[in-house]
C-alpha cells in the first residue's frame, strides 16, 4: 500500500558570531541590538555585560573633579586631595556650587571661586586676586625704576643755567611736563624717556609681585588736599593720570613703583585702591603654559563684552600685564553672536564654542596670536562637559548630535542613537572610549551611552545620575547627583551584587522574501554559577513579551539553548540576564513558509 509523499518545506540557517552594538534606529543589522542595558564592548566580538562597580566615597557635596597624581575634587568649602581634606574659603552661594578645575603644572585653579592651590604643597593655596583699599596718609614720590627716591633739581619753565653733571630739570613749559636730565660730556639736556612715582602707604604692596599688573583707583573724583594743610593740591592732574591699569616694576610691602610723573612729592589723606583683578569668564582652559577664558556678557566694568582672554605667560594671577613683550597678558574682541558654551586646549590650541561658531586661536607669542572662526555645528548649550579628548580626536554633544573633531570640520557618530533629543550632557575620555550621560529632552530620562572609538561601536549603559567624570590613573570616577562617586570601572569596594544586563533586537522576519518564519533560535553562550538569563518574544509588534525559557547557570561550560518561537509575521526578541556571562553566537533557522 502507498501513501503520499510529503516534501518537507526547505529551511536556512542564520549565524550571528559578531556582535555590533547599539543602533536604536527602525531598520538595523542583524547583530546590532534595537535597546540594551549595562552590555559594554570589552569582550568584542563576544557579547558581555559591563564590569561591576566599585564605591569611592558617599555622602560628598562634589562640585568638581580633576585628575592630578590622585584624584582632586571639592567637597562643599573643602578641597580633597587624595582623600585628605583642604579648608579652604570656598563660596557655598548657590550659583557658585558648580565648580571648574583647571591644571596648570602642580597648580589647581578652582572657580568661579578665584582660588588656586598648589599640590605639591599643600601650604601654598590662596586667592587669586588681590586688593588694598589705604586706611592712612598716602604719598606719591618721584623715584628711579628701583624705588630710590629723588627731587628735581630744577623746576622751573626756562632752562636751567650752569648745571651741574646729571642734573634732573622738570620742564612746566610744556603739558604734560618733561623730565630732562644734563649731560655735562655733550652739553646738553637730554629727555628721560620713562618716569616712575612710588607710592608708599603701609601695607599697600603686601599682596602684589614685581610685574604685577594692578589697577588703580579713587583717585578721579576725590578732594586732593594735602594731609598737613587744607589747600588743594597744585597740580592734581598729574595725581589723576596715576588713576588706571598700571605694571608694579618694584615693591615692598609698605610700598609699589608704577610709571607716572610727579613734580614733587604729595602726601594726600584720600583713600586709595589698588587692586589686581581676573576677567569675568564663562569658561577656562590651560594651553601651553596659560590660562585662557572667555566671555560674553557683562565684564567686571559692566560693559558688554564678547572676548578672548590669556592670562600671563605662567603666572595664572595676572591678567592685565601689557609690557609689549612675549610673555604679556593677552585679549581679543569677536565678531560672532551668542553665548559662549565650551571651551578645551586640543592639538595645542584653544579652542572656544558656541552653539554655531568654533573659534581656534594660533600662535605662540601676543605679536601672532589670531583667532580663526569657522562656521560649524558647535557644542550644545548647557553641554559643556561633554568636551572630552580621546585618542587626539575631540568628541562633543551638539544640539542635534554627538561630532567627532580631528582639526578640520566636525563628523557626527550618533546615527546609532537615532534623533532623540537629548541635553545636560557630561562626559569623560577613558582609554579607547568616550562615556557620555545625557538627559533625553522633555521626559528627563538619563542614559549613559559608551563609543568605542577603536571599534567604532555604541553601547548603553544604565540610568545613572552622572554630574561629573573625572579619569585618573587606571580608573573612570563619576561623582552622581546623590553625593556618591563611584568608580566605574571596578577598583575600591564594589557597590553592586550583580549587574542586570539585557538587549533587545530589531525587527526580525518585516523583510524576509517568500514568507519565511523563524522556527528555531540556538544561542551559544556561558553564565557564571548564579546567574540567571531570561529569553522573551514580541510577536508581530503587539507589545507584549512572552518568555521562551529561563536558564540559571551551574558551571563555566558553554552550551546551546534551543528555543522555538511560534509562528509569526516578524517578531523581536529580548535577553535579561543577571550576573556574568558571554553570548558567542546567536544561530537562526529559518523555514519557508506559504503565500497565505
Amino acid at each position: 500500500m502507498y501513501f503520499p509523499t510529503l516534501n518537507a518545506r526547505p529551511r536556512s540557517q542564520q549565524s550571528m558570531d559578531v556582535f555590533a552594538g547599539y543602533n536604536h534606529n527602525v531598520r538595523i543589522q542583524e547583530n546590532e541590538f534595537y535597546d540594551m542595558q549595562n552590555l559594554s564592548s570589552d569582550q568584542a566580538p563576544v557579547l558581555a555585560p559591563r564590569k561591576r562597580r566599585g564605591l569611592y566615597a558617599q555622602d560628598k557635596n562634589v562640585q568638581g573633579m580633576i585628575a592630578k597624581d590622585s584624584l582632586c575634587y571639592v567637597d562643599g568649602t573643602k578641597f580633597v586631595i587624595n582623600g585628605y581634606p583642604v579648608e579652604m574659603e570656598l563660596s557655598t552661594a548657590a550659583e557658585d556650587c558648580p565648580k571648574q578645575l583647571i591644571s596648570m603644572g602642580a597648580y589647581v585653579i578652582i572657580m568661579p571661586d578665584k582660588k588656586y592651590f598648589n599640590t605639591a604643597n599643600h601650604s601654598d593655596y590662596g586667592s587669586i586676586e588681590a586688593e588694598v583699599t589705604t586706611q592712612t596718609d598716602v604719598t606719591f614720590l618721584p623715584c628711579k625704576l628701583d624705588g630710590t627716591e629723588y627731587t628735581p633739581d630744577y623746576i622751573q619753565p626756562e632752562q636751567p643755567t650752569g648745571p651741574e653733571n646729571m642734573a634732573l630739570w622738570m620742564d612746566t613749559s610744556v603739558e604734560p611736563h618733561s623730565l630732562k636730565q644734563y649731560s655735562k660730556s655733550m652739553d646738553m639736556w637730554a629727555g628721560v624717556e620713562t618716569t616712575y612715582v612710588k607710592i608708599r602707604c603701609a601695607g599697600i604692596g603686601q599682596p602684589f609681585s614685581q610685574y604685577d599688573g594692578v589697577k588703580i583707583s579713587g583717585i578721579t573724583n576725590q578732594p586732593l588736599v594735602l594731609s598737613d594743610e587744607e589747600n588743594v593740591i597744585a597740580n592734581a592732574s598729574q595725581l589723576e593720570a596715576l588713576e588706571g591699569n598700571h605694571i608694579i616694576y618694584a615693591q615692598e610691602d609698605d610700598y609699589i613703583v608704577v610709571i607716572g610723573l610727579l613734580d614733587s612729592s604729595v602726601t594726600i589723606s584720600s583713600s586709595i585702591t589698588v587692586s589686581r583683578k581676573m576677567p569675568a569668564m564663562d569658561f577656562i582652559i590651560e594651553n601651553e603654559n596659560r590660562l585662557w577664558g572667555c566671555r560674553y556678557g557683562l565684564n567686571n566694568d559692566r560693559e558688554v563684552v564678547n572676548e578672548l582672554y590669556s592670562c600671563k605667560l605662567g603666572d595664572f594671577k595676572n591678567w592685565n600685564c601689557f609690557m609689549g613683550i612675549s610673555t604679556d597678558s593677552y585679549v581679543v574682541s569677536l565678531g560672532t553672536d551668542g553665548q559662549f558654551t565650551g571651551a578645551i586646549a586640543h592639538a595645542g590650541h584653544p579652542l572656544f564654542w558656541k552653539e554655531n561658531f568654533l573659534h581656534n586661536v594660533y600662535g605662540q607669542i601676543p605679536a601672532n596670536f589670531s583667532v580663526q572662526t569657522t562656521a560649524c555645528r558647535g557644542v550644545q548649550k548647557g553641554c559643556e562637559k561633554s568636551l572630552a579628548v580621546v585618542n587626539e580626536i575631540l568628541y562633543y554633544k551638539a544640539r542635534h548630535a554627538v561630532c567627532a573633531y580631528d582639526g578640520s570640520l566636525p563628523v557626527e557618530i550618533s546615527a546609532a542613537l537615532r534623533e532623540d533629543l537629548y541635553e545636560k550632557a557630561t562626559a569623560a575620555a577613558h582609554g579607547n572610549k568616550y562615556y557620555i550621560s545625557m538627559r533625553k529632552t522633555g521626559s528627563g530620562e538619563r542614559s549613559l551611552f559608551v563609543y568605542d572609538t577603536a571599534k567604532g561601536m555604541w553601547h548603553k549603559e544604565d540610568d545613572i545620575a552622572a554630574y561629573l567624570f573625572c579619569s585618573c590613573r587606571d580608573e573612570l570616577y563619576c561623582a552622581t547627583e546623590d553625593g556618591r562617586i563611584i568608580a566605574m570601572l571596578g577598583s575600591g569596594e564594589s557597590c553592586e551584587d550583580a549587574v542586570p544586563w539585557m538587549f533587545e533586537t530589531g525587527i526580525l522576519g518585516a523583510s524576509l522574501p517568500e514568507k519565511k518564519y523563524l522556527v528555531k533560535l540556538n544561542i551559544r553562550l556561558v553564565l557564571e554559577v548564579g546567574s540567571t538569563m531570561n529569553i522573551m518574544a514580541q510577536y508581530d509588534s503587539v507589545g507584549e513579551w512572552h518568555s521562551l525559557g529561563f536558564i540559571t547557570g551551574t558551571d563555566l561550560r558553554s552550551f546551546m539553548i534551543p528555543v522555538k518561537p511560534r509562528r509569526c509575521d516578524h517578531l523581536r526578541l529580548r535577553v535579561e540576564a543577571e550576573g556574568p556571562g558571554m553570548i558567542f553566537s546567536i544561530t537562526k533557522t529559518y523555514s519557508h513558509g506559504s503565500d497565505v
